[in-house]
């Protein structure tokens, strides 16, 4: 059966991909069908769209491979393409493809631009129509109720998915302050803290793990999928932490989220959805890339805070 709409996404980020997925939901309402995503490995497209009901399928985007790509795609006999990007070699691949209606940003304008506005501002004018840009993750409900199960979540306890890692350590608040911050949390509620790291952030994790204040309170998700991670932070209340992917998954799939932002755009990843809240340097009101403030993070804000968020 032929596709009728190509959607490809650039960025290769998780949390650009959950951001920019309300952009891919409103294409697929406005056409009437469900469309094929074609997006970077890296952005974990096939895990966080597995349910959606708005996605028939993913397809990889090769970084290198012109030609390989065109020959993924040529033979679905797409008849238009939403391109998120201003990439001409992404525009000549949808061209040579034989998709004749390709929407796309203006070639070389993208610098400097706030990605979450751009693509809103992209989308409502190419559909000619406002969108929700709260973007949401789906997920299958037996899966979620297992890990209910699974990880004896309920309401006796806040749930809090912790996001410590993060793209660089300029955009990680320090592990120390996390552990404090979940001493002071567990002093106040009874609480169950699942830290958000990746395999690379191991040693950030055993630091949790060796703190024998809150040890026994921690699950890791360093050895898990993203797909395996989803069901078990649907049964959660909150999230805390670093301005990451986790944060934007966790943000999607409704938990209430308290965001820090030491080194990167809060304009564009913290104003997205209405159940985040932000934290920025001291004597700032936004933050961007290369701001460097994650030693002006005032630890009495964030648990200030977070016990608001929580309670």
């Amino acid at each position: 059966m032929n596709q009728t709409a190509l959607v490809i996404i650039k960025s290769m980020g998780i949390g650009d991909l959950v951001i920019l997925k309300s952009n891919i939901d409103a294409i697929s309402k406005s056409i009437n069908k469900k469309v094929v995503v074609l997006a970077q490995a890296n952005t974990r497209a096939s895990e966080i769209l597995k349910f959606d009901p708005h996605v028939q399928e993913v397809i990889d985007l090769d970084k290198k491979g012109f030609f390989k790509i065109i020959k993924k795609i040529k033979s679905r006999n797409f008849n238009q393409s939403y391109i998120y990007s201003d990439s001409l070699r992404l525009y000549l691949i949808s061209k040579f493809s034989g998709i004749k209606n390709n929407f796309q940003y203006r070639f070389f304008s993208k610098r400097k631009k706030n990605f979450f506005k751009t693509a809103k501002e992209f989308t409502e004018k190419t559909l000619n129509s406002k969108i929700d840009h709260e973007s949401k993750i789906f997920w299958d409900e037996n899966e979620i109720e297992n890990m209910k199960k699974k990880f004896n979540i309920s309401n006796k306890t806040k749930n809090i998915v912790c996001g410590i890692s993060a793209s660089g350590p300029t955009k990680r608040w320090d592990v120390k302050n996390y552990i404090k911050l979940f001493e002071n949390l567990n002093s106040k509620f009874a609480c169950k803290f699942f830290i958000a790291a990746g395999p690379k952030d191991e040693d950030l994790v055993m630091e949790i793990m060796s703190s024998s204040s809150i040890k026994d309170k921690c699950i890791s998700f360093s050895n898990m999928t993203i797909a395996e991670t989803i069901p078990i932070i649907s049964a959660c209340q909150n999230f805390i932490g670093n301005d990451t992917g986790w944060a934007q998954i966790s943000a999607a799939l409704n938990l209430k989220s308290l965001i820090i932002f030491c080194d990167s755009p809060s304009e564009a990843y913290g104003v997205w959805r209405n159940n985040i809240k932000i934290i920025v340097p001291e004597g700032l009101q936004i933050c961007q890339h290369n701001t460097r403030g994650k030693d002006k993070i005032s630890f009495d804000e964030v648990l200030k805070k977070s016990i608001e968020l929580i309670s």
